[in-house]
């Protein structure tokens, strides 16, 4: 008698741990990706709802033709647009080789006192590829042709 209550007693403490260990890995996991997702916005959308200077999340379109400037160091000036909106951005890195006023662009970073201080800034990476965020956006605004270019 003694031995079958070892036995479901043993029992009891696995699954108790085997629980206890499913809800640290989940918690672990949901903190290890708080910063990891990141929202994708249209300068639109930006413009429409501003969000927080904290809130990090991506921005897409179009580089405004004949607002791309190069400060003094690496720090570039240029503005984003969907064609509904544009949004100044300032990046103090190295730009990809792709980018280019009137191309496609994505970039990461936060929206601070009507700036978007990116990050990270990422181009296409060949002449017909454009995320399909951007894609989204342009169309929703009118500026996008089926021919991957954007209408003049």
């Amino acid at each position: 008698m003694a031995l079958r209550s070892l036995k479901k007693q043993r029992r009891i403490q696995v699954v108790a741990l085997a629980a206890v260990a499913l809800v640290v890995s989940t918690a672990l996991i949901g903190y290890a990706m708080r910063d990891g997702i990141n929202f994708f916005r249209s300068p639109s959308q930006v413009m429409e709802a501003p969000p927080a200077p904290t809130e990090t999340f991506r921005i897409g379109g179009l580089v405004e033709e004949g607002s791309l400037v190069r400060g003094q160091g690496q720090e570039i000036r240029f503005s984003v647009t969907d064609g509904g909106a544009s949004v100044p951005v300032v990046f103090g890195g190295v730009l990809p080789d792709l980018f280019g006023e009137n191309e496609g662009m994505v970039g990461t970073g936060r929206y601070v006192e009507g700036v978007f201080q990116a990050s990270e800034i990422l181009a296409k990476h060949d002449e017909t590829y454009m995320p399909k965020e951007v894609i989204d956006a342009l169309k929703e605004q009118g500026v996008y042709r089926e021919d991957g270019t954007p209408e003049s």
